[in-house]
């Protein structure tokens, strides 16, 4: 029996999902929680062969946050199953170790496929995200910064279009103040634009945040 634990914020994700593996030959959801900390006291406890993990869930402020998790617990395979676009954030995931991205708007028969073809060892994306990585691949290097950004950038870009300052991120992302200021010229200049205001348009435009 493959033993799942769902990290998410929203209880009817949770609920939908246990009803729907209710009594399921070979998946047994075991766990859920809605905030880091506890999957991590959690995995530290108990043998979890799958993490379905939502990249809002509260207390994961930083991809980085994963990639040490998977660091940490080498035997449980990380399904990220979020709203966030998988375009965006499905190569930088796939660098953090992550086994699968599936966008919450696809179906709990495609989470279920997903699910088992990671328990065997596969990495699972959508065929456009492998285009996509494919494209990226053959660009050139000013091109490539254009459409891809860091996933350090990206994180910041989300805090930025969620209306945070910088002190406030800066405390999220245990950063230094200065440093955000930097990432947000960064931003700013790969995106090719002059102002806060427009960085955050901009981004909405190429599905960012």
């Amino acid at each position: 029996m493959i033993r799942v634990c769902i990290a998410d914020n929203q209880p009817v994700v949770y609920f939908g999902i246990k009803s729907y593996f209710n009594h399921h030959s070979k998946i047994s959801i075991t766990d859920h929680f809605d905030d880091f900390s506890s999957v991590l006291d959690d995995l530290k406890n108990k043998n979890t062969d799958v993490l379905v993990l939502d990249l809002e869930l509260d207390g994961l402020n930083s991809i980085n946050l994963v990639k040490s998790l998977i660091k940490d617990f080498p035997k449980t395979k990380v399904l990220i199953f979020s709203n966030l676009s998988e375009f965006v954030y499905m190569p930088n995931a796939l660098k953090a170790g992550v086994s699968a991205y599936v966008h919450k708007t696809n179906t709990l028969a495609t989470l279920e496929s997903a699910i088992l073809k990671v328990h065997d060892g596969q990495i699972i994306f959508s065929e456009d995200v492998r285009k996509k990585l494919d494209l990226i691949s053959k660009q050139n290097k000013g091109e490539r910064l254009y459409r891809k950004l860091s996933s350090r950038e990206i994180e910041v870009l989300r805090y930025l279009s969620d209306g945070k300052k910088n002190n406030e991120i800066a405390k999220l992302l245990a950063l230094n103040e200065k440093t955000i200021s930097t990432y947000k010229l960064r931003l700013l200049n790969k995106l090719n634009v002059n102002n806060l205001v427009d960085l955050v348009n901009k981004a909405k435009t190429l599905d960012i945040v």
